[in-house]
């Protein structure tokens, strides 16, 4: 009413007990309300007299077109660049086909739970502060200490930095190594997130070509790019790995730009045929690798946790660009993995679940060619919790993907993944989450999505 001038400035309220006798209600209740609109500044009080109201600027009234129609205020061009960019997060259990999606059911919850209570039971001042910034020393040390061993990562605990999951990682690398116009020697099909960090920070993106047989790395760009951004381990989203004479030839172009190298070890634990390949960041001798690596595939995604492995030229200010942008992770879950991979749980788990996929990536194939032969053909690799189908040539991967959405399946298509030029049409298929009958039952209904877009 006041708002409204019902109440104009400068009008008398009643007493609080005569309106509290007109509404029949206590005093103190209306004693409460005046006291609130006096602190909201709508009334003032007066000694030895009522309350009258203050005079306040005329509030907007909204029209009925206004209501229904909010006015958009302008972002600025990173904000417009932000809110254009690719995004895929499924939905809730819909296992079939999420790409990247390990078998959170399958973590040992019951150990973790133990793990969490009984760090933040006794975590009193040491894990309830906004310490370590860039990452709980146990932890540090546990990550070097597995990176050393199962991917040959040149490291100390000092140079590991622990981040709120990937994609923040490449967020906030962008933003302290690129300036707007510098140029990111990026694959093509790539991961689009990071592809999306870039541009968003004003990079240009050159294409890096990756298909079966590997990288196309000549000739190399001009002018030289800032910042190159691979994941040799298992490409995403082709799965394929960088062979040895492409390592060296991309480590001997990155020298000759001077340029910062962004290793991005995509699924690099999960190998089905051999050992796991070791990381390129062991080989680098020009200390311009950064190793980026995640959690999210070995326990699960909404962990949030990550990390980077910083050449020395990097670590020492990593405490102020944290600190900065406030991406640095919460102590106690830190503590709780830090226990889960120093008791062998994490080793153990990820063991079991390496044996687990295999099986399901033999099952997953045999289905596909057995049930979409000559519609979908999935490539072949030896890495990876996903896998590309390419479709038949009259088919379009986006309007497939819709189909598939509506039918309760979740599935990527291919074609996101490319910036530039014509993409190739198909579809990204994470498999790691599905039992025998969620699998089968998605691939069904994969078909008729293939189906019903066939012309």
């Amino acid at each position: 009413m006041i708002e409204v001038r019902t109440l104009p400035p400068g009008f008398e309220v009643p007493s609080t007990r005569a309106l509290a006798d007109d509404l029949a209600i206590a005093r103190n209740t209306v004693v409460a309300t005046y006291d609130q609109l006096v602190t909201e500044g709508f009334l003032l009080n007066r000694r030895g007299a009522r309350s009258i109201v203050i005079v306040l600027p005329a509030m907007p009234v909204p029209s009925q077109h206004s209501a229904a129609q909010p006015p958009r205020r302008a972002l600025s061009a990173r904000g417009e660049t932000m809110t254009h960019q690719p995004i895929h997060h499924g939905t809730p259990g819909r296992f079939a086909f999420h790409p990247g999606m390990p078998d959170a059911r399958s973590f040992p919850y019951r150990e973790w739970s133990k793990l969490v209570t009984k760090r933040a039971g006794a975590g009193g001042e040491s894990l309830f502060g906004t310490y370590h910034v860039v990452g709980l020393p146990a932890l540090r040390e546990a990550i070097a200490d597995y990176l050393r061993a199962a991917r040959g990562v040149h490291c100390n605990a000092e140079q590991v930095v622990v981040t709120t999951g990937a994609q923040a990682t490449f967020d906030l690398l962008a933003r302290l190594l690129l300036d707007p116009g510098d140029s990111v020697w990026m694959e093509e099909p790539g991961y689009f997130g990071a592809q999306s960090a870039f541009v968003a920070a004003g990079a240009r993106l050159v294409e890096l070509p990756v298909g079966v047989n590997g990288w196309q790395l000549t000739p190399a760009p001009s002018p030289p790019p800032r910042l190159f951004f691979v994941t040799p381990a298992c490409q995403h989203p082709l799965g394929v790995t960088m062979p040895m004479e492409q390592r060296l030839r991309l480590l001997e172009i990155a020298d000759q730009c001077d340029a910062w190298v962004i290793e991005d070890d995509f699924d690099g634990e999960y190998r089905f045929q051999g050992r796991p390949i070791p990381a390129l960041q062991g080989m680098d001798r020009s200390e311009r690798v950064i190793y980026v690596g995640t959690f999210a595939k070995i326990l699960f995604p909404a962990l949030r946790l990550g990390f980077m492995v910083l050449p020395q030229a990097l670590h020492e200010r990593m405490p102020q660009a944290l600190s900065t942008t406030g991406q640095f992770a919460p102590l106690l879950l830190q503590a709780a993995v830090a226990d889960f991979i120093n008791q062998g749980l994490m080793t153990r788990h990820l063991k079991r679940m390496r044996r687990v996929y295999a099986a399901r990536r033999r099952q997953f194939h045999e289905l596909c060619e057995s049930n979409l032969s000559g519609r979908l053909t999935l490539l072949s690799g030896d890495a990876g919790i996903q896998v590309v189908g390419i479709l038949h040539e009259s088919l379009d991967d986006n309007a497939i993907a819709a189909t598939a959405e509506q039918l309760g399946i979740n599935v990527s298509p291919l074609s996101k993944y490319y910036r530039h030029g014509r993409p190739t049409h198909g579809l990204v298929l994470g498999y790691a989450a599905c039992d025998d009958n969620q699998m089968r039952h998605g691939i069904q209904r994969l078909g008729e999505a293939i189906a019903a877009n066939w012309h």
